[in-house]
């Protein structure tokens, strides 16, 4: 079965396995002290245009935002998320359960504004209530949806006046970096967030996401709360070997290209066939409304993602790319799509 339902079924790009298998018999230092690593923190810092940056590697996104926002936040401060942000619909209450409450407003296209920030501010104003202090924000968001440097730009000036910090997951940043849609260069975010992570799971690498501290009153103590969450890799020069592999000749973001042209493939024919797109995503998230009996139909032979009931006889489902994709397989799909599932309404 060809599977388009999410963007890590498949191994690591055969650049880092090569690495990896080259380099398995060196004795390296380990938690992140070996030479792989501190050249990967070079690379991004180059690539970031950002040499005080702070950078450490944590092996997923769930632990990453954990460790991130349970390390910032003191006991009663809260963090304002878009309500179908990762932090609050998938990651199983791992902030709340860190003692941290999600606080969300309903986004347009999934995406946060400074209004709909300020209206939780006005209602939060006590201590009978937690703090907002952490704005978080992915990019691309959950639903395919890209924020323009405009957007950004408005949030965290917003944040420094209002004195709350700024967090921007990057699990898919290399799909918004490559995106046709994008304005943000990785050397911008420098000046548009407090804390970013670089996403490498879903980019590419076996497993591993880049932290990286752009304000540097945040750096003290976060590697006691690695340890402190179980996070702290022992041969962590499996998670530097990698970065070190995905920022060199530019492979990053190739492989976010990669995955952003297949679904634009398979964008075209939805809508040359009138299938509704939740989002007009132009990054490696497809979101669309189909037929429940076409869902029956092309599950036979593709694996694609339900999301959730649209009405009586429909359901939005997702479909995603990734850097291995086989462009076969895509022309495939659309092959049947035209000749067989296009009619099932």
């Amino acid at each position: 079965m060809i599977s388009f339902n999410n963007d890590y079924s498949e191994g690591a790009h055969s650049n880092i396995i090569q690495a990896l298998t080259t380099t398995n018999l060196e004795q390296t230092d380990g938690y992140g002290e070996d030479i792989y690593t501190l050249k990967a923190y070079e690379k991004i810092k180059k690539s970031l245009d950002c040499e005080d940056c702070h950078i450490r590697f944590l092996v997923g996104g769930t632990q990453t935002n954990l460790v991130v926002i349970s390390h910032i936040l003191k006991p009663y401060q809260a963090v304002i998320s878009s309500d179908i942000g990762h932090i609050n619909v998938h990651e199983t209450g791992a902030i709340e359960g860190s003692g941290h409450k999600v606080l969300t407003a309903k986004g347009i296209d999934g995406k946060l504004t400074p209004e709909l920030i300020q209206n939780i501010l006005d209602i939060h104003t006590d201590a009978h209530m937690v703090q907002p202090k952490m704005v978080y924000i992915s990019n691309p968001n959950e639903i395919g949806a890209l924020y323009t440097k405009k957007e950004l730009e408005e949030i965290y000036s917003f944040c420094k006046k209002k004195n709350l910090y700024f967090y921007i997951d990057g699990a898919r940043l290399s799909s918004a970096l490559a995106s046709i849609k994008n304005d943000i260069n990785l050397s911008d975010y420098k000046n548009l967030c407090d804390a970013l992570y670089i996403g490498g799971t879903k980019s590419g690498a076996l497993f591993g996401e880049a932290v990286v501290f752009f304000n540097k009153t945040l750096i003290d103590g976060f590697q006691f709360s690695i340890k402190l969450r179980g996070a702290l890799l022992a041969k962590g020069r499996l998670l530097g070997i990698q970065f070190n592999e995905l920022f060199t000749d530019n492979l990053y973001i190739k492989c976010g290209e990669h995955a952003n042209k297949m679904a634009l493939k398979l964008k075209e024919v939805f809508v040359k066939n009138n299938i509704k797109l939740i989002t007009d995503s132009y990054t490696n998230q497809l979101f669309l409304i189909f037929s429940n009996k076409m869902i029956e139909e092309i599950e036979k032979k593709y694996k694609f993602s339900f999301i959730e009931k649209y009405d009586d006889k429909h359901s939005v489902v997702r479909f995603v790319t990734s850097w291995a994709t086989k462009e076969e397989n895509v022309d495939l799909f659309i092959k049947d799509f035209e000749e067989n599932y296009k009619f099932i309404r």
